[in-house]
């Protein structure tokens, strides 16, 4: 049974010699990845900038730019510096060789010969890693995307029922929802019978006159207008007052939906409904209701 590599990961092995780069090939050959060539330091970048690579086993002793320089390119490039880099040298070599390879930037040092087990370990984990870091690359972006559809231009998440009708019966703007009933100012209680203005002093009604008809004439000679008493203010009538306590009932409730929403706006609109309740109870109290 054949198994399909995963083409989402991989690996990059850089060496001047063709014997090393055939011998590279086998030995992670198990792990059914991709494996890209590259002969020179020069070779290595062009093929970092063209794809993604999960690792890069890179040989120090190379002709031109040596794997000291080539890893020093590759973590000076913003696009690969995140990329893991194991060097391989001979054992023949200044011991002074690893020191300079984790100055680099190298995350591991191998001396050749190698364990072929050793070397498939540690660039399996890489691999590991590299899959990880892309799920979870994948899965920071889903929650983006989700937040992103469910929020407003403005920051905000969809309006509530509650918060639209509140608006309308503040503003009075329609957004949609059912009309919000009438808000009573306790500022400015309504009278039931507020007094008439006449701009024109001429049109003024004489004492004992109505508002709007001719002073009552005399009945004697000389004889005053009889004085007819002012007008009394109608009682409260029960329909007035079920209204109020209906009005009162809807502002609570929506009171107790702003309380639950979040924003500074929405808990500053839900006050303002409770100052309105306040007023409404005032207004029913002075009313005898």
């Amino acid at each position: 049974m054949t198994t399909t590599p995963d083409t989402s990961s991989s690996i990059l092995i850089v060496d001047d010699m063709e014997e090393n780069l055939v011998a590279l090939e086998a030995v992670l050959g198990s792990l059914t990845q991709k494996v890209v060539r590259a002969r020179s330091g020069e070779e290595a970048l062009k093929a970092m900038l063209r794809e993604e690579f999960a690792v890069v086993l890179i040989d120090v002793l190379m002709p031109g730019m040596n794997g000291f320089e080539t890893a020093a390119n590759i973590k000076g490039l913003d696009q690969t510096k995140d990329v893991p880099i194991i060097l391989l040298t001979g054992a023949s070599v200044d011991p002074n060789y690893a020191y300079r390879g984790y100055t680099v930037g190298a995350a591991d040092f191998l001396i050749k010969p190698f364990d072929p087990w050793l070397l498939r370990t540690k660039v399996n984990v890489f691999l590991d890693l590299h899959r990880k870091n892309r799920q979870l690359a994948a899965q920071a972006e889903q929650l983006k995307r989700l937040l992103t559809s469910d929020e407003r231009p403005g920051g905000e998440g969809p309006p509530s029922a509650a918060t639209t009708a509140a608006t309308t019966a503040t503003t009075g703007t329609d957004t949609g929802a059912p009309p919000a009933p009438p808000v009573v100012s306790a500022s400015a209680p309504a009278s039931p019978t507020a007094p008439q203005e006449f701009p024109d002093p001429q049109h003024r009604p004489e004492p004992g006159g109505q508002a709007g008809h001719p002073p009552i004439p005399p009945e004697g000679p000389g004889a005053p207008a009889p004085s007819e008493p002012l007008p009394q203010p109608a009682p409260p009538a029960a329909g007035d007052a079920s209204r109020l306590a209906e009005i009162a009932g809807q502002l609570a409730e929506v009171e107790l939906l702003l309380r639950d929403a979040k924003g500074s706006d929405k808990e500053r609109l839900a006050d303002r409904i409770a100052e309105l309740e306040a007023s409404v109870g005032r207004l029913m109290v002075s009313r005898g209701t």
